[in-house]
């Protein structure tokens, strides 16, 4: 990968500070620019070296820019395409790390139309329950999945610099349609943190809750863990992709009304027959997805 000369990032927190401290580490970028809502993160990333110069609107911002990345809430899409719009460069690549596909394509083709050849959509796989520019890190990304879903418009030398981009950070790349992109993360993503959200929503509000959360234990932390998630960006998420997300959700009531019915009947073998079928399928996941690693390494 050729070095960027001046990275613009948009969001810079833990999906957008990781990836500048990537590139950092690698000796690939020569400048990084911070442009976001929030005068604080910003302060911050500059202080922790996430970034160099702060950034106050999309004109001096933009000036000479390689590569754009948008790393902010997917629900601001909409006016961060019309800002930068007047502003973009013919040579400046643009990038996001949004976790849903759909709006944030219609934000670029509504806003960002003259300028599709060089707006490449991505969606890196990785996140932790911590957010902010301190929870960034250079290894975030390191054998990762990154999905890329270009548009027909996209130029291939942007999508090829899009891809180097990521694969620079370590991540391993995969491509695919905005629309199935949608409806596999509203079933392996998004529909998880919605329920994770909505347990701890509701254990919190019972009048025993302190009791109840004196006794969770590993089981429900790890069940748990991405309600600690950054509310923001969840809530756009889920509203952006609620179609399919719906969808998935009416799949998981189905299967709910399933095991209340056995619960009801008093059905253990039938109950074990489902437990047995979902502790396989979950190993045989888990273990192509985190291999063990040999001892010795």
């Amino acid at each position: 990968m050729r070095k960027i000369e001046k990275l613009v990032v948009c969001g810079v927190g833990l999906i957008g500070g990781s990836v500048a401290l990537a590139l950092r580490q690698a000796r690939l970028v020569e400048r990084v620019v911070g442009i976001g809502r929030r005068p604080g993160p910003l302060a911050e990333a500059r202080q922790l070296g996430v970034i160099d110069q702060i950034s106050t609107d999309w004109a001096e911002a933009l000036d000479g820019a390689d590569m754009v990345l948008l790393a902010m809430p997917v629900g601001q899409m909409e006016a961060v395409a019309q800002a930068m719009a007047p502003h973009l460069g013919p040579n400046t690549i643009v990038t996001d790390a949004g976790s849903t596909k759909r709006d944030v394509i219609e934000a670029i083709y509504r806003h960002l139309g003259a300028h599709l050849a060089q707006v490449v959509p991505a969606h890196p796989i990785a996140g932790a329950e911590k957010s902010g520019p301190s929870a960034a890190r250079a290894d975030l990304y390191r054998g990762r999945k990154v999905v890329v879903t270009p548009l027909p418009e996209n130029a291939p030398e942007a999508v090829l610099r899009v891809r180097e981009l990521w694969a620079a950070c370590g991540a391993v790349l995969h491509e695919m349609s905005p629309q199935e992109h949608d409806r596999v993360f509203a079933a392996v993503s998004h529909l998880p943190h919605l329920l994770a959200f909505g347990l701890v929503h509701d254990l919190a509000g019972r009048a025993n809750a302190e009791q109840l959360f004196s006794y969770a234990a590993s089981g429900f932390r790890d069940f748990t863990r991405v309600a600690g998630s950054h509310p923001e960006m969840w809530r756009d998420i889920c509203v952006a992709n609620r179609h399919s997300l719906l969808a998935e959700l009416d799949a998981y009531l189905s299967e709910l009304a399933y095991l209340r019915a056995l619960l009801l009947a008093g059905d253990g073998p039938a109950l074990e027959a489902v437990f047995d079928e979902a502790s396989r399928a979950r190993n045989e996941w888990a273990d192509k997805a985190f291999p063990a690693t040999p001892s010795g390494e």
